[in-house]
């Protein structure tokens, strides 16, 4: 499954079903960009079991701002439309993958 990109508009619907890695992120954030490949990494190998969200901060403060998103990259796991887990900052694909097996 690809990464979507998600606005304020579509977050709810990304969001609304299964297990989903939400991270939000901005272009100019180093750690955001360190991570983005690893996303890619969980994405190949949970990709049928997990669906991953990118919100852009900058341009959906809406949503940012909603969930208490101070320090960037954050990562919320949601479930089935609620949060039920998060991470804040770079995270190896391991310790992505050992959080998102605790929900599938």
């Amino acid at each position: 499954m690809a990464i979507v990109n998600a606005t304020d508009q579509t977050f709810v619907t990304e969001t609304s079903t299964g297990v989903t890695l939400v991270d939000f992120w901005a272009p100019w954030c180093g750690p955001c960009r360190m991570i983005a490949p690893v996303l890619e990494e969980v994405d190949q190998e949970m990709g049928d079991k997990v669906k991953i969200v990118k919100v852009n901060v900058d341009e959906n403060q809406e949503t940012a701002s909603k969930y208490g998103v101070m320090s960037i990259p954050t990562l919320l796991v949601f479930k089935d439309g609620n949060v039920v887990d998060k991470t804040v900052g770079f995270q190896p694909k391991e310790a992505l993958v050992q959080l998102l097996q605790q929900h599938v």
